[in-house]
């Protein structure tokens, strides 16, 4: 043993954690690194002079200590799953060509390794990220893992669907409990979140490149994130938020639920992630707008706008919504503007919206999104109450949102009451009535038909009677029962129209005395 200490001539500081007192022959003679940095030393040098110092060292000291084992036992060290990251990382490093050898060899097998063993040499490499990079070991390693969990996936049946595979992004505590009783689809989630986030981006990007499941990689970052983020600081936090961002961004769109996406969207508001992380986030979720709640959309505004609600955010999210497809399906698009029409309801009474903000959320959707304008009329209504000192022309320019023709008779009747809406919109609203009762007969086939078959003329005013004499007159067979219950659905119609319109003429004539008696209003129905 004092044989042994006396030959310790060399000391070597690890990364500033610990110092090793070893023999420099034995380790040059292994160590083409020590070999050349010792090559001009003078022999007359004595040991006690001689230091070396790693700043980088892959493995730290506990992979030199193994490479100590490996010089000191004349190239002979039992490799296994747990240390060859370690060794073939080393070895590079201090150019052990022998021992780098030992380690290639090793890894040649790499595909009857158990997926703990992978997950374990995958973890050693986090600590030496360059070197495992640069050798290859790590893609071996990555590459591995990923066969393993596809043939595993394609071997295993699973009866799980993407709704109850056992994943909830929430912050429901039972979630992580579920996880441990679930399928196929997740086993392997909670062993890949023990992985760094730079090891996890390559891992993913390997599982793209290998076509798997996109549902099955955005529920794991959905674990991975929330696993992550109740243990990371908040640098750690952002760069996993960013990582787990840009990949589900590369799979695709419907791999990734709404629900989902606004969970995300809950942990990066709290974080000072980049705007382009920012970007990719929004473009997703407004991809999948129409399928948000509304509780979804009721952003707190930052902080130095004055407005309650964050409307810019919204604005964006319909913008990546319409830009994302060129043609978007009726229900799709119906369903969004019931979802607007519920967000024009919570932000028009806030005092601090703009009336530009409020007529861009108003106009943001094109027509066909919307059967009836009602909710938009209520909207407004709200607005002008509280924003009881805007001009006539800005609220002339706010009510151009409004498709008259889509007001239902109630909805006219109240405008034709409401003293906050400007004149002009009063009585477009009235015309369109009065037009939308004339054109309920002149435009519909069945009365063209009939008045070519019969030969009756009559003027607008008694178009009503026409049809039920029209009815009258037909011989009406079982094959022209539907007809018969149109004609008779049509004639109830216009008159439920006719006693709506002299209602409005009243109430109108009435409004004209009281407030505006110099305002020529237009003819109304007799």
């Amino acid at each position: 043993m004092e044989a042994l200490e006396a030959n310790c001539d060399l000391e070597v500081e690890v990364n500033g954690e610990e110092i090793f007192f070893v023999n420099k022959r034995i380790l040059s003679s292994s160590s083409g690194r020590l070999s050349k940095l010792f090559h001009n030393t003078s022999a007359s040098t004595t040991a006690s002079t001689l230091r070396v110092i790693f700043h980088e060292l892959p493995g730290g000291p506990e992979a030199f200590e193994l490479a100590m084992i490996f010089c000191y036992n004349n190239g002979v060290i039992d490799i296994n799953p747990t240390n060859v990251c370690l060794l073939h990382c080393v070895a590079q490093f201090m150019e052990m060509d022998s021992l780098s050898e030992q380690t290639e060899t090793f890894l040649q097998g790499i595909s009857y390794w158990t997926l703990s063993e992978i997950l374990f040499a995958l973890k050693q490499c986090q600590d030496s990220t360059t070197i495992a990079n640069s050798s290859g070991i790590f893609q071996k390693c990555v590459d591995s893992l990923v066969m393993r969990i596809a043939s595993a996936r394609e071997s295993s049946p699973s009866n799980s669907s993407p709704d109850n595979n056992g994943v909830r992004f929430s912050c429901d505590t039972r979630s992580t409990e579920s996880l441990k009783n679930t399928s196929h689809r997740i086993w392997w989630f909670e062993g890949l979140s023990v992985l760094n986030p730079d090891i996890i981006e390559k891992v993913v990007n390997a599982m793209i490149s290998q076509k798997m499941s996109h549902m099955s990689i955005s529920k794991f970052l959905l674990y991975y994130l929330k696993a992550r983020s109740t243990t990371e600081l908040p640098s750690e936090k952002r760069k996993t938020t960013e990582i787990v961002i840009g990949l589900l961004f590369l799979l695709d769109k419907s791999s990734v639920s709404c629900k989902s996406l606004f969970g995300v969207f809950r942990i990066s508001s709290h974080l000072d992630i980049s705007k382009f992380c920012w970007n990719q986030l929004e473009s997703m979720i407004g991809c999948r707008i129409d399928e948000a709640m509304l509780d979804n959309l009721l952003v707190p505004a930052p902080q130095s706008v004055d407005i309650l609600y964050d409307v810019d955010l919204v604005l964006r999210f319909l913008k990546y919504f319409f830009s994302s497809v060129d043609q978007i399906p009726p229900a799709q698009l119906k369903r969004l503007g019931r979802l607007i029409d519920l967000y024009l309801a919570e932000v028009a009474p806030d005092s601090c919206l703009k009336p530009l903000k409020f007529m861009a959320l108003t106009t943001a959707l094109q027509d066909s999104a919307r059967d009836s304008h009602d909710s938009i009329y209520q909207a407004i209504d709200m607005y002008f109450e509280v924003h009881s000192g805007l001009s006539e022309e800005e609220k002339t320019k706010i009510c151009s949102a409004l498709n008259y023709e889509k007001l239902s008779s109630d909805a006219c009747k109240h405008l034709a009451q409401n003293a906050k809406f400007p004149p002009k919109t009063v009585n477009q609203a009235i015309f369109s009535q009065q037009t939308k009762l004339k054109n309920l007969l002149k435009d519909t086939d069945i009365f063209s038909s009939l008045s070519r078959k019969v030969g009756v003329k009559g003027q607008e005013e008694n178009e009503g009677d026409q049809i039920v004499l029209y009815a009258k007159k037909l011989d009406l067979s079982k094959e022209n029962e539907e007809l018969k219950a149109n004609l008779q659905q049509m004639q109830w119609r216009v008159i439920e129209l006719e006693k709506i319109c002299k209602k409005m003429h009243t109430q109108m004539t009435k409004m004209k005395k009281k407030s505006c008696p110099s305002r020529s209003l237009p003819k109304l129905c007799s």
